[in-house]
Parts: C-alpha cells; structure tokens; sequence
C-alpha cells in the first residue's frame, strides 16, 4: 500500500494580511485613463501646462481610489531639491497666538506645495542643532535666531537649504530675520499702567518655562516706558501653575503694587482669578494687563485690557520663503514684523 502525503497550504492568518503591491502613477493613470505625464503635472501641481478641470478630477480620484500619493524622494531628485519646509519643534510651551501663526504659516506653505516638517532637537543649539536638521536636507529652515549661528546657516546652505529664516530680537549673519521687538509690548503696558494713574507696577515673569528671550524684552520695555517717572517696577516671578499663581495672591498685598503686566493673557487670567480668590478687587485695587488679545480675555468678568500684537500672515512669510526658494542668491532681508498696541477693557 502506497501513502500520498499531501500538504495542504494553511489559510492566510488576520494577523498577517497578504501584502498589496504598491500603487505606482502607471495605476493612476490606467484608471484615470490618462498618461504618466499627465498625472505627474495634476498630482505635482504643474503650472505651466494646461490641465482641464474634468482631468484632473479624474486623476485626484482614481489616486484616492487607489491610495497613491506621490514618492517625495523621487519628486525631490527630477526638481533638484526636496520641498521640505523644517522648522524647529517649540522647546518651550508657546501661547496660543503664536500657535496660531504656526497654524497658519504650515497651511500657506502647504498651498504652495510645500512640505512642512517640525524637528525636535532635544535641547541642540548652533551647530550641533544645524547639522541635526541638514540631515533632512530641507529646501528651507525657519527656526528661532537663538537656536542657530552664522556657522549653522552655512552649514544649512552647504546641505542644500536655499532659505534660512530666523525670527527674534537679533538677526543672524547669512540669514533672512524676521525681527520680533517685544520691548514695544512691554512698553505699551508701562505707559498704558502709567496713564490710567498706576504707580507701583508688577511684571510678572514667566518662572522655569524657557520664555526669557520673550519675557525679558516684554520686562525691560516697561522699565523704559516708565523711566524718568515717579512709578517703580517689581519683577514677580510666577509658574504657569494654579498653585504658583495662588501663593503670588496670597502675600499680593505685601508686594505693594497697584498693576500689573502679567508677559501675556494666559497668565494674566491665571493670576486674576488667584487675586479674586484672594478678595483683592479688579481694578479698584489692582489693575491687570495681558497681552495677545485672545478671545477668552473678552469673555472674563472684568473683561481683560491686553496689548494687541501683530504677527506677519502666515500667506506672507510663506511668499517669503517661496521667493527665496526660487532665487536663492539674493542678499538677506530684515523685516520688523512685531507691531504692538493697547486693548482697553474693564481690568485696568
């Protein structure tokens, strides 16, 4: 008797799906009934060839259908550069104004077909900071000037970086500044404070968060709105904490000051709400100023007078960095870009 011994091929587990082939452009195309080319200029978004509305709706959708989406590697190698935009992950917690510019900067540059990329450098700074983000090799760099040197922007430029963007109170030698003076906020405060007959102001400073390249400006510019007068300036350290915030109210009347400058809105309605706890009155005994203008200092009660602060538009530091991808042999620019101006309300 003869045994036939016959392997039976196992069912495929859940948990290890066959592989699907990747779609290529050919699928896309295929599906779209249109050529290669033709997909390359809708889904690259090519402006010098003429593609009807009908086709390219067609060509979206069958790479939708098919979950294609174009290789960056391969699209960087035929331009000769990548469209990779990096700006540096905020080390510091960032107030919500100044995420909402990032917001909007990261959807200009994604209109203009850019790719956006935040990079952390776990404390880097200067060199080490630039050769960590030249490993990417971005097309352009915008990072804080603090966080980078002349010797990093030519180590970004030598790595093929067309644009190096900085934003700050300095420029930095090689690269485009966009200058950020919050000394005028700071000073808007002191001479609003001043004005409205306050003499004994507070500044609160932001305590263990990495804000001094903002808080010191912001301090130093109510001192000068303030000097030659008869007022004086009290520094008061304060946590973004309730507890901190707490202890700050509670020896309040110790401090013998009648306002206070509180870096910005946030902490501003953190420190108010202590001080009302406390039974101290708003603005009877003290008057409080932010800054940044959110749309929550309008909704507490006394609604919060803050320093309105102008940013650039996230559209025209994207045309910015665009410009400069496309002509990266013109000279650096300086713009000043931080305009500050008084919001009275109820709190001062």
């Amino acid at each position: 008797m003869r045994y036939v011994m016959v392997q039976i091929p196992k069912p495929p587990s859940a948990a290890s799906p066959t592989p699907r082939s990747i779609p290529t452009s050919a699928d896309v195309a295929r599906l779209a009934g249109v050529s290669r080319a033709t997909v390359s200029y809708v889904l690259n978004n090519t402006s010098a060839v003429r593609i009807s509305e009908p086709t390219r709706r067609r060509v979206h959708q069958a790479a939708k259908e098919l979950g294609y989406v174009p290789h960056a590697a391969a699209r960087s190698l035929r331009a000769g550069h990548s469209r990779m935009v990096l700006m540096s992950a905020p080390a510091i917690p960032v107030g919500l104004l100044y995420a909402q510019f990032l917001n909007d900067l990261q959807w200009a540059l994604s209109r203009l077909d850019y790719t956006v990329v935040q990079y952390g450098t776990a404390g880097l700074r200067g060199d080490e900071a630039a050769r960590a983000w030249a490993e990417l090799r971005p097309v352009a760099v915008l990072v804080p000037g603090a966080e980078l040197g002349p010797e990093g922007v030519a180590v970004l430029k030598r790595a093929g970086a067309r644009a190096v963007v900085t934003f700050g109170p300095e420029r930095v030698e090689g690269a485009h500044a966009l200058l950020m003076d919050h000394d005028a906020v700071g000073h808007c405060a002191g001479a609003h404070l001043h004005a409205r007959g306050r003499r004994r102001i507070g500044v609160v400073v932001p305590e263990g968060s990495g804000l001094e390249t903002y808080s010191r400006p912001r301090l130093e510019g109510v001192r000068q709105a303030l000097r030659g007068t008869d007022a004086t300036v009290t520094e008061l350290p304060l946590a973004p904490t309730e507890e901190s915030a707490a202890e700050l109210a509670a020896r309040w009347r110790t401090l013998e000051v009648d306002a206070v400058f509180a870096y910005n809105d946030e902490y501003a309605m953190l420190l108010m709400r202590a001080l009302q706890d406390e039974g101290v009155r708003i603005p009877e005994d003290i008057a409080v100023v932010g800054a940044d203008d959110l749309m929550l200092g309008r909704l507490l009660r006394p609604r919060l007078s803050t320093i309105h602060i102008d940013l650039p538009s996230g559209r025209d530091l994207a045309e910015l960095v665009d410009r400069v991808v496309r002509d990266p042999g013109c000279e650096p620019e300086t713009h000043k870009v931080l305009g500050a101006s008084v919001v009275q309300r109820d709190s001062s």
